[in-house]
């Protein structure tokens, strides 16, 4: 028998029902074209201690272009950041340059927030 992680499994950990099939709900993500993507563009200092990050928030799409679009933000800005949950997260006040980039690339991007 083999040990499964219970958070990929969507968090069941048994069911007294026979026929019960785990369903994966994100199977086939399919990522909107950039010219249909509303994206959000925040800054957040808030459990970060004190330090300032710009995060975009609102992209519609599979893990691996989020990570694609982060990695050409990351560099175009010359600093460090994660994405994640469909948020990219880019260390330092860099919202006006990547609210330029994300519409220069084709997305609709605007500041928000703080």
């Amino acid at each position: 028998m083999s040990k499964k992680n219970i958070k990929s499994e969507g968090g069941f950990v048994f069911s007294t029902n026979p026929n019960f099939n785990i369903e994966n709900e994100n199977e086939a993500v399919e990522t909107l074209p950039p010219n249909e993507q509303k994206l959000k563009v925040w800054l957040e200092k808030n459990h970060r201690g004190g330090k300032t990050a710009s995060v975009i928030k609102d992209f519609i799409g599979n893990e691996e272009d989020l990570e694609q679009l982060a990695k050409v933000l990351k560099n175009k800005c010359g600093t460090g950041g994660s994405a994640k949950d469909g948020e990219i997260i880019i260390q330092g006040d860099h919202r006006e340059k990547i609210i330029k980039l994300l519409q220069d690339m084709g997305y609709a991007a605007k500041k928000a927030g703080g």
